[in-house]
């Protein structure tokens, strides 16, 4: 059985998240409380207590989800995977399962990342959609007919789900223009800003100097990146890859399908809720999938 553990994003937090974990599992309370003292701040109390509104914030949505997944993998007995991914900010949770980072130093990126997002967000508003029921060849042409805004396909989720990101004007121009197309919908999402688009470059280079000063290891298995969508094992080609990604499409599809093809027979969600688990299944509904939460 090749098992791959794949790692959420922002949108899955939820109110309550991780204090099961840490009433009950006292390695699990000692990595919650060592994220409260390297992030400055308490991050559990947010987690356990905080409103979906406090949640939603990018600042603490991320470090959450991260938290979240990465104290859970470390805590499970038989986390022995053969391949591991992430989707968006899940990838950097992926690394730490595969000790590619500490935790330390995927926690302190993470928070920069978040910081990061969150400033190139009030910077420039800007927003993302998501497009249901067109092939992806149509949305990528019409984002590219758009020239007079930004707007590009960003997140490839699943078969007949792509999610565009870009400027408010940009991103309403196209989800019009998609809908006329034949889109069965085009959902504006609650996000901060334009993730995954040209308009994240100044988080981009904020991240790239932090993560240039992080020790990037091999990891203990290969890791399917957002990027690239292959096995990558090179510390450094992971480190690019990492850089890349704020600016560059989620290609979650491709990666999936990449590791059923190099073998995966069981897809296993470790973090909160229960989103990759529903978009592996539209790659191939035959797959055996589960989650850890």
């Amino acid at each position: 059985m090749t098992k791959a553990y794949v790692f959420p994003g922002q949108g899955a937090q939820f109110t309550g998240m991780g204090k099961e974990l840490y009433d009950n599992n006292a390695d699990a309370k000692q990595l919650f409380d060592s994220a409260n003292d390297i992030l400055g701040f308490d991050i559990t109390d947010v987690m356990f207590n905080g409103s979906a509104e406090d949640l939603k914030q990018t600042k603490i949505t991320q470090p959450a989800v991260f938290l979240h997944s990465v104290v859970l993998a470390k805590t499970m007995e038989d986390f022995n995977p053969s391949m591991v991914a992430g989707h968006s900010l899940g990838e950097i949770s992926a690394l730490v399962a595969a000790g590619v980072l500490s935790f330390e130093d995927g926690l302190k990126l993470v928070s920069i990342r978040a910081m990061a997002m969150q400033k190139a967000c009030e910077q420039n508003p800007s927003t993302m959609a998501a497009i249901l029921g067109l092939d992806d060849t149509v949305v990528e042409e019409v984002c590219e007919s758009i020239s007079d805004e930004v707007v590009v396909a960003a997140n490839y989720n699943c078969p007949g789900q792509l999610v565009i990101s870009g400027s408010n004007a940009g991103v309403a121009k196209a989800c019009e223009a998609l809908l006329e197309k034949g889109a069965k919908r085009a959902l504006p999402l609650p996000v901060g800003g334009a993730f995954h688009s040209p308009l994240m470059q100044p988080a981009r280079e904020e991240l790239a100097a932090a993560i240039n000063n992080a020790a990037f290891n091999a990891p203990s298995c290969p890791v399917y990146q957002n990027v690239s969508t292959n096995a990558e094992t090179d510390p450094e080609v992971i480190k690019e890859n990492l850089i890349a990604q704020l600016t560059a499409p989620v290609k979650w599809t491709q990666s999936v399908q990449h590791m059923m093809a190099d073998g995966a027979s069981e897809f296993i969600e470790v973090g909160p809720g229960r989103a990759l688990q529903g978009m592996i299944k539209k790659v191939d509904r035959a797959m055996q999938v589960s989650g850890v939460s």
